[in-house]
């Protein structure tokens, strides 16, 4: 064997006159990674959103068929405030009537003017001493139309709100 190379492996032993416990090698420190990639769950959950936009039919004509009345007593059209929902002809939203019926022209398309038109009505009628307020509704009358029309209606204090439904004959 070659003497230098002895030499360079009797260097990394201990020698016999360092102290009892020979020579101490550092440990790495371990580092722990907190930081999570979330980039592919995003990616997956944008797939899956689009797939179900895609997939998906919108029910834009959904309807709620209530059941007619069996108990309970009428409401005076006399004493009451009455608000007509009609369906429109193609798209849009109902055509709301100040009255009984559609005689008449209907309210403004817009919402905004719509709810201060039907507010102003209600006030004007219990100025006049009628007590409730009655919301008639066409059979193929959205409910989201005619919820809108009860909560303009509702806006206004004391308001005892009722809705028309068909009796059993």
């Amino acid at each position: 064997m070659n003497t230098e190379n002895c030499k360079s492996q009797n260097a990394l032993l201990p020698s016999s006159s360092d102290d009892d416990h020979g020579s101490v090698i550092a440990r790495r420190a371990v580092q722990a990674s907190a930081d999570l990639d979330i980039t592919p769950m995003i990616d997956i959950t944008f797939l899956l959103l689009i797939f179900f936009i895609v997939a998906s039919t919108a029910d834009v004509q959904t309807s709620v068929e209530l059941p007619p009345a069996r108990y309970g007593k009428g409401v005076n059209d006399r004493t009451s405030v009455i608000l007509t929902v009609a369906e429109r002809e193609g798209a849009g939203s109902a055509l709301v009537y100040l009255a009984d019926g559609t005689g008449g022209s209907a309210l403004a398309d817009d919402p905004a003017v719509q709810e201060e038109q039907i507010m102003e009505h209600v006030r004007q009628g219990f100025s006049e001493g009628k007590s409730n307020v009655l919301v008639k509704a066409a059979r193929g009358v959205l409910h989201r139309d005619v919820s809108r029309v009860a909560a303009a209606a509702a806006r206004v204090e004391g308001v005892e709100m009722h809705l028309a439904v068909f009796e059993i004959e």
